[in-house]
Order: C-alpha cells, then structure tokens, then sequence
C-alpha cells in the first residue's frame, strides 16, 4: 500500500514513512543455518539442506549431518 504525502496545518508536506530495506538473504540463510546447528538434530539439518540445498552452506549441513550419522 502507498501513502500519499499530506499536508501539516502549516501547509508543508509531510513525508510518509518509507519501507524498510530489504533483508540481506545471506544473512538470513546463515541464521537459518546457525539455528539448524543449534538443534543439533538430523531433521534441522535436513530441513536447511531442503531449503537451501545451493547454498554454499548446505554443504556444511551436509557433513554435519554425516558426523552425527557416526
């Protein structure tokens, strides 16, 4: 939804908010990653590999998932 700008009592121009920046998506895949090894469990893991099985992260999923099959 867009906000027209509006006028105070004194007649100037009042700017409407802008929207937020958008969130970096590595920064969020890494989150993501982090909070799949803070579980700890193999359907975290599974679950981040699922998600983001391109990422370069994914591939440490992996072998996290390989050491916990030990």
């Amino acid at each position: 939804m867009v906000e027209k700008a509006k006028a105070d009592d004194s007649g100037k121009a009042v700017r409407a908010p802008a929207m937020p920046m958008a969130r970096d998506p590595a920064v969020a895949v890494a989150e993501e990653y982090e909070a799949a090894l803070g579980k700890g469990t193999r359907e975290a893991l599974e679950l981040f590999i699922a998600r983001h099985g391109d990422d370069p992260l994914a591939e440490k999923a992996r072998a996290e998932l390989k050491r916990l099959s030990r």
